[in-house]
């Protein structure tokens, strides 16, 4: 499959890259600064971009079967969003259908999930815009009619893939360690490539 990558030097895209290739993939790593992925591979192609200039994305989107967004804004926030509706809007020009996108838990119903220090000091104060930036963002990808799925991933750890995670749990769920290592939430985002079970919906994904 040939796949694009938006946010593929985060911590999150860069594990999608080296995962994504290793699984056969042709990927193309969309980033303001593409060098700073180190690996080469002949299935590798870089595009210099940026998600705030809507031709640069329709152009780096065009000859794909599907997109991961897997964006990063820092405390700030305001990148997700906007970026983000760039790309459902390319996509749509283009005739893609298949979407991908790392989100956070804590939006939408999967609030509940949350603990005190996440939904009232973290997201409440500390990350409020960023977490605001990710609700806009779900909300574009909702209303956009493509073949979507969300991946409301839990804090980001170091360490390997395990593959021992919940997913897609309800919002009563409270038995969660609110934390997952990044290279398993880049596993689970690369499985809905070829899955439906979650299509048009958010799981949420922790430990």
């Amino acid at each position: 499959m040939k796949l694009i990558i938006f946010g593929s030097t985060g911590t999150i895209g860069q594990h999608l890259v080296t995962q994504a290739l290793a699984q056969g993939h042709e990927v193309t790593a969309f980033a303001r600064r593409p060098e700073r992925i180190e690996i080469t591979h002949n299935n590798l192609t870089r595009i210099s971009g940026d998600v705030l200039d809507p031709d640069s994305v329709k152009a780096g989107i065009e000859g794909h079967d599907a997109v991961i967004i897997a964006l990063g804004a820092g405390r700030n926030g305001g990148i997700r969003a906007i970026g983000t509706t760039h790309i459902i809007d390319a996509m749509k020009k283009l005739g893609l259908r298949r979407l991908i996108c790392q989100s956070t838990l804590g939006v939408g119903d999967s609030h509940q999930n949350l603990n005190f220090l996440w939904k009232y000091i973290m997201f409440g104060i500390l990350l409020r815009p960023a977490f605001a930036d990710h609700v806009a963002q779900e909300a574009a990808i909702k209303q956009s009619h493509l073949d979507w799925i969300i991946v409301r991933a839990g804090a980001f750890t170091d360490g390997p893939a395990t593959g021992a995670y919940k997913h897609g749990f309800s919002p009563d769920e409270k038995n969660l360690q609110l934390k997952i290592s990044r290279a398993d939430v880049a596993g689970f985002i690369l499985q809905q490539l070829t899955h439906d079970n979650y299509l048009h919906k958010a799981p949420g994904l922790s430990n």
